[in-house]
């Protein structure tokens, strides 16, 4: 049973979110301020988190930045309908996906098996993966460049590997979103272009000062071998 961390300073709305996730087979722990919420994340196990914005004493922003400094745990982040630039910042510190309140329960317990089904996808995948100085291990979910680790969110890591795999050739957003992120791609979803910004800024460029990842324009995305 996947265990999951509500993060939400509305305790009613938790509530019955959380009564909705246990009869769909989570397990669900809730805190409903920031402070709190940190503490509680790092000092215990989750699959993933679900996490608000707005919260009392620290917000959501703020949690966010602090947990990546200690774990990669999936996050989902609850964003503003509306507020698109609630989500870019999300995704740019760090989270796996977005999902805008208010949101159906269905639709946010069908996110967390996309997210929690593609952070517990590689038992069959291959030992190691290597394309130039980057080496990827998708048994372990970790990523090396020049045999020092990267730091890579649950989704970075799925685009990355899907890139890599495909290397020299264009793989679509569409692709991307579906077995990096388990999800079709929305209209006007800039989660797949935050995520390669974010891939780019971790990665650098080749050694020959190359760029690793090309944009082809109403295409995708392609890993430039070297």
């Amino acid at each position: 049973m996947s265990r999951i961390l509500l993060i939400d300073d509305d305790k009613k709305l938790c509530e019955m979110v959380a009564e909705f996730l246990q009869g769909e087979g989570y397990h669900c722990a809730m805190a409903h301020e920031g402070p709190a919420a940190l503490e509680m994340a790092l000092a215990e196990s989750f699959d993933a988190l679900v996490l608000d914005v707005m919260l009392p004493g620290m917000n959501g922003f703020d949690l966010l930045r602090q947990l990546r400094e200690h774990s990669q745990v999936p996050v989902l982040m609850l964003t503003a309908r509306g507020e698109e630039t609630d989500s870019i910042i999300g995704l740019e510190i760090g989270a796996d996906d977005y999902l805008a309140k208010p949101c159906n329960p269905r639709v946010l317990s069908a996110r967390l098996r996309a997210v929690l089904r593609r952070s517990h996808s590689h038992d069959a995948a291959p030992q190691r993966l290597e394309m130039g100085d980057l080496s990827l291990l998708p048994q372990a979910r970790q990523a090396f460049k020049h045999d020092k680790p990267l730091e890579l969110t649950s989704a970075e890591f799925n685009i990355l590997e899907l890139l890599v795999r495909e290397a020299g050739n264009v793989v679509s957003k569409e692709n991307l979103s579906l077995h990096g992120l388990g999800r079709k791609l929305l209209p006007y979803d800039r989660s797949i272009d935050m995520h390669i910004s974010s891939l780019r800024k971790k990665l650098g460029k080749h050694d020959d000062d190359t760029p690793r990842i090309h944009t082809l324009r109403g295409a995708g995305y392609l890993y430039a071998k070297q």
